[in-house]
């Protein structure tokens, strides 16, 4: 189990927390101030008060030994470079994510040794161009895959005499009857190759095709004992 040591109290710090499968992380909330810690303990996450400019507070709470993740999201651009260069000289190999407020610290934070940088204006102006250009897309990936830790790939193969045999694709509708969304199809009349649902032909599905879908374990499994009833 990967250990997470989130730093800075907000909304996307707390967001962030909330939405991370407690069975694959250990979380642990970093508080400049009891205040904070008290708010953050309230629902329930391990909690922990150092002063971050502290070489040997760092290491206190696992910097360089248990920590493996490492979250910045401080509402100073210049905290969470700080906080990037202490942990990066503590641990060569921490993985560290940052948010960043001005989209002129990202290089610094870089720089400093963040592996990944969170632009969220960045994020929130691509989200409205696809809810204005591709709704129907953007819709599908709010009902199937955002919130949602327990994600997996399958691979369906229709057997001889299931009821998609004959189905084109596009009449699928996984998203709607099943959660899940289509990745692609491996048509077997075409060959081995995998021919993505977005962007490419559709296909008139026969038996020994193979389904790629996205979607929770429970839904993958509903859908597959419907695809092989025969």
């Amino acid at each position: 189990m990967k250990r997470i040591a989130v730093f800075g109290y907000s909304t996307m710090s707390l967001e962030v927390m909330s939405r991370l499968n407690k069975d694959q992380y250990s979380l642990v909330f970093i508080g400049e101030d009891e205040e904070e810690a008290a708010l953050v303990a309230a629902q329930e996450f391990e909690t922990e008060v150092i002063d971050f400019r502290n070489d040997d507070a760092l290491k206190s709470i696992g910097i360089g030994t248990e920590i493996d993740i490492l979250f910045c999201f401080f509402q100073r651009d210049s905290d969470n470079v700080f906080l990037t260069i202490s942990a990066r000289a503590i641990d060569k190999n921490l993985t560290i994510i940052a948010i960043v407020d001005d989209p002129e610290s990202a290089e610094k934070l870089l720089a400093a040794g963040a592996d990944k940088i969170i632009d969220p204006y960045e994020i929130c102006g691509r989200k409205t161009h696809d809810m204005l250009t591709k709704p129907d897309i953007t819709d599908i990936l709010d009902d199937t895959v955002f919130g949602r830790p327990d994600l997996h790939i399958a691979q369906i193969e229709i057997p001889v005499g299931s009821s998609l045999e004959n189905t084109r694709s596009c009449d699928l509708k996984l998203n709607k009857k099943h959660n899940l969304i289509l990745i692609g199809v491996v048509d077997r009349e075409s060959g081995e190759a995998l021919h993505f649902a977005v962007g490419e032909k559709e296909f008139t599905l026969n038996a020994g095709d193979v389904l790629v879908v996205l979607g929770p374990s429970g839904a993958i499994r509903s859908f597959k004992d419907e695809v092989e009833i025969v």
